[in-house]
């Protein structure tokens, strides 16, 4: 998976690929271009579900557009409401403790400290989860699928996607030191969107790829083992 999701983005015209997405990292700032990438990010998923082995070209730029802002939505949705809900419940637990008073008040407001310092696996929550839904949403172009627990369940629970997603950790932190290497001269800090666009192809690729591989088991589980009667056997009949 590593391999193939490294080699993805330098298939095809990947020059001409890489010009346009480096080009629209530059451009991000004004939004619209991210949204763009997003889109296009979110087409790599869909592609590679469908089985495409080279990456998909930049054409249908309005499609792009829209792909991009649903994705953006989606991702808002799976980050804001799980933060949201558990800033909440730090914030009741801790005014909880304040309101109560004495060594029980105490208590209760070190458990909501600790509730805070333990943030960070949420946070790792929604990283994992995010990627599974932006596939969904890409494989199924509804974005009702990116929510679909029935759908999405088998795909997180799976080996596959836990190995795609430690792997692009890997890739990233790789990318990171990699940039910080260019951003010393002029020259390489204009480089590094060209590099961070490599890098997020690479990445949806192998998150796109676990999906994919996941759904093959799963169509495979859901055929029916038995042999089908043949309606003309005679020695089928009472």
């Amino acid at each position: 998976m590593l391999e193939d999701g490294l080699s993805y983005p330098l298939r095809g015209d990947w020059i001409g690929r890489v010009l346009i997405g480096g080009v629209l990292g530059f451009l991000s700032v004004l939004l619209l271009p991210a949204f763009v990438i997003l889109g296009y990010l979110v087409r790599v998923l869909e592609t590679t579900v469908e089985g495409a082995e080279d990456p998909p070209e930049f054409e249908d730029w309005g499609d792009l557009l829209v792909k991009g802002i649903i994705g953006t939505v989606i991702t808002v949705a799976y980050t804001f409401v799980p933060v949201l809900a558990y800033g909440i419940l730090v914030f009741v637990v801790i005014g909880a403790g304040g309101a109560i008073g004495g060594d029980a008040g105490a208590i209760v407001g070190v458990l909501g400290v600790l509730l805070a310092l333990a943030f960070l696996p949420v946070l790792l929550l929604v990283y994992y989860a995010v990627p599974a839904a932006l596939t969904a949403y890409a494989a199924r172009g509804e974005i009702g699928a990116a929510f679909d627990v029935s759908l999405l369940k088998p795909t997180l629970l799976s080996t596959e996607y836990l190995v795609a997603i430690f792997m692009p950790l890997v890739v990233t932190f790789v990318l990171w030191i990699a940039t910080g290497i260019l951003a010393i001269t002029v020259v390489g800090l204009l480089l590094v969107p060209f590099l961070q666009f490599y890098g997020q192809v690479a990445v949806f690729r192998m998150f796109g790829s676990a999906f994919a591989t996941q759904s093959d088991e799963l169509d495979a589980g859901s055929a029916d083992p038995a042999e089908p009667i043949d309606p003309t056997d005679s020695t089928g009949s009472v």
